[in-house]
Parts: structure tokens; C-alpha cells; sequence
């Protein structure tokens, strides 16, 4: 069936995994980098999702979009609607951990929140959204064979980008937060919810306390290792 957000152009559909880039182009550039034969099975509002084959394993990717309304939608509509089991987020993050550099690759076990996207639950108390160990174990396995290193801790998911609290951070950091991002709180949240698996695994592209950053085009083209880990987990997950 078609949702509000996702319009299949065929009857391909999408692969029980999906990767999901938060940057349509980025999308685009996985499907024509990393898969075969990938067809374009939605292009709602340009946010494009591909589906092709990596060493013989079916996989899709679908860009979310930029923060916790958007890839909330489309991951719930995935997960949902279309038999999705597994979303394994690949995106950019900003370092906050101690000893956390540019171009890392950082896994999140956890994600804290400033958002209130949790209050829809209703429970007494604060909810801790948490990723699959599942898929946490086989793109820590993955990452191990193909040489990266693999940070694994909290990510901070974010509401907002410019920040006017510009000690914010630093509290976060603090409390064991080891990267921020937009998207992977929401992401657990309706995983959890609906009983169906997700990771979020994330490039350093800048570190906000020292003004470092890599440029959009570097953002959008050179971030492979995050993308082949998660690849290389799709293909352990269907072993």
C-alpha cells in the first residue's frame, strides 16, 4: 500500500533492510555506488528511495530527511506499512565526545533527547531509546573486518541546530554524550515501539567546540566507511 510519504513506482518494494541517509543526493549515491541493478521505488517530495542487490542480498536506501519529524514519519511508515525490519541510520554527527576527531566512525548505543517526541508514550518517568544490540553487534563485527574503528556510546539528538543555550553542549558532553545529530532518538522510538530493529551509525563531519568541519560535498560523497559497515551488517543479518 501507499502512504502519505511513500508512493511505490513498482513492485519491487523495499528489502527487510534499509539504509537511511539523511540527504536524498546521498541516497542517490549509495544506490549508484554500492548496488546492483538499483531501481527508484519512491520519489515523494524528492526524498528518494533505491532498491538493489549488494553480493546478492536484497537492500534499500531512503533518505529521512533532516531531523526528528521527518525520518519519525518515514520510519514509522517503513516499519508499518511496507515490511521493513530493520533501519540502519548513516548520517553526519557533530563530535562532543572527549578524543572524538573528524571522520570517525561513531555507532549509538543510546540516544538522549531535548525533543519531546517521547511525551506521545505517556509513561511516568523518561523513556531511554536505545538501538538493537542485534544490529549493534554485527556492524561492530563488520567494522572490526574491514579496519574501522567503531565508537560505540550515547548520541544526543537534537530539536536544534543553532543553538542559543551555547553551553548546551558542553553539558551533554559532560553527561556521556559522544556526538549530536538530528535523528536517531526518533528513530529508536518507533522501532522500540513497533517491535522492529534500528541503529544509527554516524560520520564526524565537524566538532562544534573547535569549529572544524568537512564541506558539504565532502559530507555527501566521502563518507564510505559508515556506508559499507551498515552494507556489510545487511548481508550478516540475512546469514
Amino acid at each position: 500500500m501507499n502512504t502519505p510519504h511513500i508512493n511505490l513506482l513498482n513492485d519491487i518494494g523495499f528489502a527487510k533492510t534499509v539504509l537511511m541517509p539523511g540527504d536524498p543526493l546521498r541516497a542517490k549515491m549509495i544506490a549508484e555506488t554500492f548496488l546492483e541493478n538499483a531501481v527508484l521505488v519512491n520519489n515523494v517530495r524528492g526524498i528518494q528511495g533505491y532498491t538493489g542487490y549488494y553480493k546478492g542480498h536484497k537492500v534499500s536506501v531512503m533518505a529521512s530527511g533532516m531531523g526528528i519529524p521527518s525520518i519519525g514519519i518515514y520510519s514509522y511508515e517503513l516499519y508499518s506499512f511496507f515490511g521493513v525490519e530493520n533501519i540502519i541510520r548513516i548520517g553526519s554527527a557533530g563530535g562532543i565526545g572527549e578524543g572524538i576527531r573528524l571522520r570517525d566512525v561513531v555507532a549509538g548505543i543510546g540516544a538522549n533527547t531535548n525533543s519531546d517526541f517521547m511525551k506521545q508514550y505517556g509513561v511516568t518517568g523518561t523513556l531511554a531509546p536505545t538501538c538493537s544490540y542485534e544490529l549493534l553487534k554485527a556492524a561492530d563485527e563488520c567494522a572490526k573486518e574491514i579496519g574501522v574503528e567503531l565508537k560505540v556510546g550515547n548520541l544526543l539528538s537534537s530539536d536544534t541546530f543553532y543553538d542559543a543555550d551555547e553551553k548546551s553542549l558542553e553539558k551533554w558532553a559532560k553527561a556521556g554524550s559522544l556526538a549530536v545529530e538530528m535523528e536517531a532518538a526518533a528513530l529508536y522510538l518507533n522501532a522500540m515501539h513497533l517491535k522492529k530493529r534500528a541503529l544509527a551509525i554516524c560520520t564526524i563531519s565537524d566538532l562544534p567546540f573547535t569549529g572544524e568541519a568537512c564541506t558539504a560535498e565532502e559530507r555527501q560523497n566521502t563518507f564510505t566507511d559508515m556506508m559499507k559497515i551498515a552494507l556489510e551488517a545487511t548481508v550478516r543479518l540475512d546469514k
